[in-house]
């Protein structure tokens, strides 16, 4: 004769419930702001600078960005 065990079915585990606080636009939009802005000057540097609309002379951010360049598939030589 062959004996069936029962199995006892998933335990419910309690989970705590937390509340999300809710943050203003008036408190993030500057931030966004900001990050935007640094994020186009990064670009600026990165795919621009050295080229016609060049901020700096000489070939030292063209140095500091060159493998930033070609990583991001952008020519520049």
């Amino acid at each position: 004769m062959s004996t069936v065990a029962a199995v006892p079915g998933p335990i419910p585990i309690p989970v705590p419930s937390v509340a999300v606080p809710a943050i203003p636009v008036r408190q993030i939009l500057p931030w966004a702001v900001f990050v935007g802005l640094l994020g186009m000057i990064a670009i600026y540097f990165v795919t621009a600078e050295q080229g016609a609309f060049a901020l700096f002379s000489g070939s030292g951010v063209h140095e500091w960005v060159h493998d930033g360049r070609h990583l991001l598939g952008f020519p520049c030589h």
